[in-house]
């Protein structure tokens, strides 16, 4: 099982559908779960696929247009009548924390939870999050209102210790931890043994990004430079390019050109307009561009490592 995986819990725009549900999305690493975006429905969706409340800590709001925000109070309401307890933290622009406490203070006023709000600026980028293996990261996207994505990068772990290595110098346990981090081995004769000929390279980390709204621009894929997994919005297909700009949104030959120009492994496109039947027409024109390009769907889980 992959300890690093997104579920797609609404890959819909401002309209839902009976296709597609609002933006929503958990990311899970080594059991802690992220929550990106939070439209209508993803307190149901998060039943409907067993994800558990209590491991829910950090949630992540790219910006406060309803279909990525107004899932939000309710879920927040239901993990207080669930007795969550420790503390949660939004991760979300000055604006939205000021409204998102207006209606806590209306529905939810003692959560059974310690409430934290993380006040970012869209406009840079900033590290939002850190622990001993995971960093988060958001910076500037190009959409009608100021707007946010965030990348999700693994950090680097240790060398790869050679276990024949250890055996033939005779290498005690204790000093493995240090030589996985890079240090030579000094024998009992002083032979300086260099760390090369120990350990093999280090398991490389893996990244992914989240695109929310945003017009097509080159700068987005600057900033999600040399990540593995790209999630890309694309609203529209090619027949509504001018509606796409308009109304600050990305195609899904945008999308593909945003995952080329940044060298990624693979696309995953997603916030599907209501006007789109079928992602698979999407999928074939994104293709034309990066080949590893796949649709988003409810249910879907995408295994990052």
């Amino acid at each position: 099982m992959s300890y690093f995986n997104v579920r797609i819990l609404g890959c819909g725009s401002a309209t839902p559908t009976l296709r597609h549900l609002p933006s929503s999305q958990v990311l899970s690493f080594h059991d802690r779960l992220f929550m990106i975006d939070c439209g209508e429905g993803t307190q149901l969706q998060m039943r409907r696929y067993g994800i558990a409340y209590a491991k829910l800590r950090n949630i992540f709001i790219s910006h406060i247009h309803g279909d990525h925000f107004l899932g939000l109070p309710g879920l927040l309401s239901t993990m207080s009548l669930h007795n969550i307890e420790g503390e949660i933290t939004v991760h979300i622009c000055r604006e939205g924390a000021e409204l998102l406490q207006t209606i806590m203070e209306a529905m939810c006023r003692e959560p059974s939870y310690t409430l934290r709000y993380n006040i970012f600026d869209p406009a840079a980028s900033a590290v939002l999050y850190e622990d001993r293996t995971m960093i988060v990261e958001n910076f500037p996207l190009f959409h009608r209102v100021p707007c946010s994505g965030f990348i999700f990068r693994e950090k680097q772990g240790p060398r790869h210790m050679r276990g024949d290595m250890a055996k033939f110098y005779n290498i005690p346990h204790w000093q493995i931890p240090a030589i996985k981090e890079g240090a030579d081995f000094v024998t009992s004769d002083g032979t300086v043994v260099p760390n090369e000929r120990l350990t093999t390279a280090p398991t490389p980390a893996a990244s992914y990004a989240y695109c929310s709204d945003t017009a097509f621009d080159l700068r987005v894929a600057e900033a999600v430079k040399g990540i593995d997994v790209i999630y890309h919005e694309a609203t529209y297909g090619d027949k509504q390019a001018a509606r796409a700009g308009i109304r600050g949104h990305s195609t899904a030959r945008q999308a593909a050109r945003i995952a080329s120009e940044s060298g990624a492994s693979r696309l995953v496109i997603g916030h599907y307009s209501k006007t789109v039947t079928d992602s698979s027409v999407l999928v074939a024109q994104a293709a034309e561009e990066f080949p590893a390009v796949i649709a988003a769907n409810e249910g879907m889980k995408i295994d990052i490592r």
